[in-house]
């Protein structure tokens, strides 16, 4: 699966968020393309271990099950999938500043190396590795660069 700890798949994703545009249309979903880096952003801080949110209860009973499906390379995110509280973004964002930002956690993610990961367990899924999150990383980042069609 690929990752954010390959050098290859960090230049990928940064090629396709340098092509979102402001009024980029999303074909799912509510977000602009702004508050789609931003709620990329807060997952990144998920796996950095800067947010560090609470298991939910339906997590500890489904997160397990759910993982085994959810961490298959050719299954790809669901459109309007839940989210973990927290990385839900209503505010107005400007596309410029998140994408900097969004760049600075993937470069930061990437830098770190498995060493760089949280060992706080996901809200959802439970404990992941190194490997997991870096995965899960990119596979949220691939669901909401295909939502704006890049």
């Amino acid at each position: 699966m690929k990752n954010l700890f390959e050098a290859a798949t960090v230049d990928e994703v940064k090629g396709r968020m340098a092509r979102l545009v402001p009024d980029s249309v999303g074909q799912w979903g509510k977000m602009s393309a702004a508050q789609a880096m931003e709620h990329c952003a807060r997952g990144l801080e998920l796996a950095l271990g800067d947010r560090r949110p609470p298991r939910t209860l339906i997590g500890r009973i489904l997160g397990p099950m759910v993982k085994k499906k959810a961490f298959v390379e050719s299954e790809p995110m669901r459109k309007n999938s839940p989210t973990v509280p927290g990385l839900v973004v209503m505010e107005k964002c400007e596309l410029e500043q998140e994408r900097k930002r969004l760049c600075g956690l993937i470069d930061r993610l990437a830098a770190g190396g498995p060493q760089g990961c949280t060992s706080h367990p996901h809200s959802f899924f439970g404990r992941l590795t190194p490997e997991e999150w870096s995965a899960w990383m990119y596979k949220h980042l691939d669901h909401h660069l295909g939502q704006f069609g890049v």
